[in-house]
């Protein structure tokens, strides 16, 4: 994939993966669309990366805004490259503690947000690279969504998160090969632990929550992990309809740590 003249779309680029992976695209040459919902963080994230970038106010669910974003791309050069990086709410347990159900919007809600919205991403912006000319490799673009490990062995109160993000796994290759014709490339990355603001609290308390049960190394992945493999799915013409686990390792027990 050439990156030179070229521009991608970076939804959820001012989180912890989107942001890595920006860095990453404007070193390789790209114009790159920040899209996310946190306006403050990715304005100043545009800001310090200069003209190369710019930050657009995104929703995953509005076909509106995730046009917007698009079409700001666009305006920079052709888009060849999506990836999702998106992030939203985890749900709980089937039933708590007392016996009650989770409530059915709350289900509902997560599944919306990460397995409709990446494919509302993934729709529209295959809808836009179609119409490319095709590179020296055939390509007209590529498609890189999130998963997780929990698509596979969601723990304890991951009945949600789980569905959705198997949801993403499972539509993977039936993406890639509707979109074989047109010479768009679709993959995933189903990461392990990272160490993001997603927690919610300090990275340090986390990682010596997670840390010691990853197998090798020893630690939470780094953000720019997730984009030094994002970039390897970009760059490589023939990674195509595949999820890659990035975890180190590590398996999900019934419950998320050790603890």
């Amino acid at each position: 994939m050439q990156l030179q003249g070229s521009s991608a779309l970076v939804v959820g680029g001012a989180g912890g993966l989107g942001a890595a992976t920006v860095r990453r695209l404007v070193a390789a040459g790209a114009k790159v669309v920040i899209a996310d919902l946190a306006a403050e963080t990715g304005e100043a994230l545009a800001s310090e990366l200069g003209g190369a970038t710019r930050f657009v106010e995104t929703d995953v669910l509005s076909e509106d805004s995730l046009n917007a974003a698009i079409a700001a791309a666009v305006e920079m050069g052709p888009l060849y490259v999506s990836v999702d990086t998106h992030g939203g709410p985890g749900g709980g347990r089937t039933l708590d503690r007392d016996g009650n159900p989770l409530a059915f919007d709350e289900f509902v809600k997560v599944v919306q947000i990460f397995l409709n919205g990446t494919f509302n991403v993934l729709r529209l912006a295959a809808a836009a690279m179609s119409k490319n000319q095709p590179q020296e490799t055939g390509e007209r673009g590529v498609i890189v969504n999130t998963a997780s490990i929990a698509g596979y062995e969601g723990t304890i109160g991951q009945v949600a998160y789980g569905a959705a993000k198997g949801g993403i796994i499972g539509m993977t290759l039936p993406a890639a090969r509707d979109l074989s014709v047109l010479g768009i490339r679709v993959g995933t990355i189903a990461p392990g632990v990272f160490a993001t603001p997603a927690y919610g609290k300090a990275l340090d308390a986390v990682e010596a929550e997670w840390g010691p049960v990853v197998p090798f190394p020893k630690r939470m992945g780094h953000p720019d992990e997730y984009a030094h493999m994002a970039m390897a799915i970009i760059e490589n013409p023939y990674f195509n309809g595949e999820v890659i686990r990035l975890d180190a390792g590590i398996r999900f027990q019934i419950k998320g740590s050790r603890t």
